[in-house]
């Protein structure tokens, strides 16, 4: 079982374009399992691999029944080159090989990860950022449960991004492969109800429980991210639209009394309020050295992530007074499988077919009302 708070290794900028990036050994620090945080989570490709050697560093010395150890796979940048921001090709691109080949590529990128961190095995294995293929392909999916069964990891889950969506896909994706699938990693705060929860709804039944990833809004419920803030070029958040900082203030400022209510910090309210979802069981935001005098030191973000109540703290209705607070619905063009994509399939969106329309019929989904960006 995973901790209800973990750390990742996108934290402090250094593979991950958030604020400032901070030195090599404050990042180690900063990752070290202790403190209240016992899940640490990487990617394989941050960094090429760099962000596993980090890691490996962090751990070394520790216990390793003292920790949970999340890995993730699925971008090769091993034989794949790089396109531009999109990063590197998913390993079941038919460029790239073909389904006979999956098993070796998983094995190998696992095994590699693994040897960077020092580790022998993980305690929960994701399929990164799968495109349609790693969504739907038997193949795909008895490769990772080879992995599973000759013990590189103890349990399987899928991170679906890295953007926004991907909603049916992952529902569908439960429905076919939910016996090997204990573990989903989404989207998911008070000023993004929408489109998580619909997927959330479907990880109980299929017995997944959920990690909810960019829980602090790009920052914002770290409380030093304001109105008029300046984000260096290149800052992963510059993809955000104009006055996104401004008008999820003015948002943040009406939920702050229920933080104030419970005694909590603007990010532990929102750490509390994804957990007070059903099959929620852990967060993770990003933690972030924002520049400038005032901001608050990144140390200091990790205690009050450490501090998060595992215990439920919000009543149903607070949960359904800050979602109405934070509505988003409809708000950007959502990637996956959506009634409005247009033109030729993308590794991440693609148009919808009947199966899917199926999906969202049993799911209660409007497509054209739930997945649909509404015109400005």
């Amino acid at each position: 079982m995973l901790g209800h708070v973990a750390i990742g290794t996108w934290s402090g900028g250094r593979f991950m374009r958030f604020g400032e990036p901070i030195a090599e050994k404050r990042l180690e620090a900063l990752l070290r399992p202790g403190g209240g945080v016992h899940t640490v989570m990487t990617a394989d490709v941050y960094g090429e691999g760099e962000a596993d050697r980090l890691l490996g560093r962090a751990l070394a010395g520790v216990e390793r029944s003292e920790y949970r150890l999340v890995g993730a796979i699925g971008h090769d940048f091993y034989s794949g080159n790089r396109e531009g921001p999109r990063g590197y090709p998913r390993f079941t691109d038919p460029r790239l090989r073909g389904p006979d080949d999956y098993l070796y590529y998983l094995r190998m990128a696992a095994e590699r990860s693994l040897e960077r961190l020092g580790a022998d095995s993980f305690d929960l294995l994701l399929l990164h950022n799968p495109d349609r293929r790693g969504f739907e392909s038997p193949a795909v999916w008895e490769a990772l449960a080879k992995l599973r069964d000759d013990g590189l990891t103890r349990l399987l889950g899928v991170a679906p991004g890295p953007a926004n969506g991907f909603t049916l896909d992952l529902i569908r994706c439960f429905e076919r492969y939910g016996e090997l699938i204990d573990w989903a990693m989404l989207i998911l705060n008070p000023l993004e109800p929408w489109p998580g929860e619909l997927a959330v709804a479907a990880a109980p039944p299929h017995d997944v429980r959920v990690i909810a990833r960019v829980v602090d809004y790009g920052g914002l419920f770290h409380d030093d991210v304001l109105p008029g803030h300046e984000f260096e070029p290149g800052d992963h958040r510059t993809f955000r639209p104009k006055g996104w900082v401004e008008g999820g203030r003015e948002r943040l400022e009406r939920m702050r009394p229920y933080a104030d209510r419970h005694g909590l910090t603007m990010l532990q309210l929102a750490c509390a309020w994804d957990l007070a979802h059903a099959g929620v069981e852990c967060v993770v935001p990003t933690l972030i050295q924002e520049a400038g005098p005032g901001a608050k030191r990144i140390e200091r973000k990790r205690e009050e992530l450490a501090g998060v109540p595992a215990a439920p703290v919000l009543s149903t209705a607070e949960v359904d007074e800050i979602r109405a607070i934070g509505d988003n619905r409809g708000c950007m063009a959502l990637k996956g499988a959506t009634p409005d994509h247009e033109g030729e399939e993308r590794a991440d969106r693609w148009g919808m077919g009947a199966e899917l329309a199926e999906v969202a019929a049993r799911w209660g989904i409007d497509p054209a009302r739930d997945l649909t960006m509404v015109a400005a």
